[in-house]
């Protein structure tokens, strides 16, 4: 099980499909893992499954209690066509107070989502907010990530208005800081272990606790629960480690007090 999961970082950037299929794999062997359900939400993602990964990250948050990926579970809304259901998670989790990186890409959503309901006014004045209400490129500080991904989706709503003359001014301010790569709301990325085991290794059996048979899917929560985006750098050998052996911890109890 922690193999795939190996190989599913390792591939999540280039090969997203393989990745999606060896963190299914994981899946199939320790479902109640929270870790594991993680690494498919992330994966389907990446994958362009959208309904999956919203699914299975709504599924570890539930069973984590992470309160993250609200700004990658409101894309996916987007994603599958309910702008309106993205719009309401995006409000919900501002008003939890974000801090300013997640804030960034739930303000990115929101614009996509009024895009895509037509709202092009409304999407430009979200952006123009978040760039500190100034349109014009030499006032934005270019060399902030954030901002730079801000200014990319501020040049691409220009174009769908119809300026033309506008977007090319933004796209040649923000060419000047990414010249050899595209900017775009960021997906989240599964850490990439220092790593691969071996293509011969088996997979490492769990072993579910006495007298609770292997889950199969989580139920998944209503789409009114605020998803995110906040990650943080997980090892995912130390947290399946962690979880497997305190599975086995409660094996090895209900055993002892079996034979008493």
């Amino acid at each position: 099980m922690a193999s795939h999961l190996v190989v599913a970082g390792t591939l999540i950037d280039d090969q997203p499909q393989e990745a999606l299929a060896h963190a299914r794999a994981a899946r199939d062997r320790a479902s109640r893992i929270a870790v594991v359900r993680e690494a498919v939400g992330v994966a389907a993602y990446h994958a362009g499954d959208y309904a999956e990964a919203a699914r299975e990250l709504r599924a570890y948050r539930r069973m984590s209690g992470d309160p993250g990926y609200r700004a990658v579970l409101a894309d996916c809304e987007r994603a599958v066509g309910r702008p309106e259901v993205a719009l309401r998670l995006v409000r919900d989790a501002l008003g939890e107070g974000p801090d300013a990186e997640e804030t960034v890409e739930l303000r990115l959503v929101e614009a996509g989502a009024r895009q895509d309901l037509g709202e092009l006014s409304a999407a430009r004045l979200v952006l123009e907010g978040a760039l500190g209400g100034s349109p014009r490129p030499d006032a934005v500080d270019l060399t902030d990530p954030s901002a730079l991904r801000l200014a990319a989706a501020y040049a691409d709503l220009l174009e769908a208005a119809g300026d033309d003359a506008g977007a090319e001014h933004w796209r040649a301010a923000v060419a000047v800081y990414t010249p050899e790569e595209d900017v775009e709301f960021a997906e989240e990325e599964l850490p990439v272990p220092d790593a691969v085991p071996a293509a011969d290794e088996e997979p490492a059996a769990v072993v579910p606790a006495a007298g609770v048979p292997e889950a199969a899917d989580e139920d998944v929560e209503g789409t009114d629960e605020a998803g995110g985006a906040v990650t943080g750098d997980h090892d995912f050998h130390d947290d399946v480690e962690a979880e497997v052996a305190e599975l086995l911890g409660e094996t090895d109890g209900s055993e002892d007090d079996a034979e008493h």
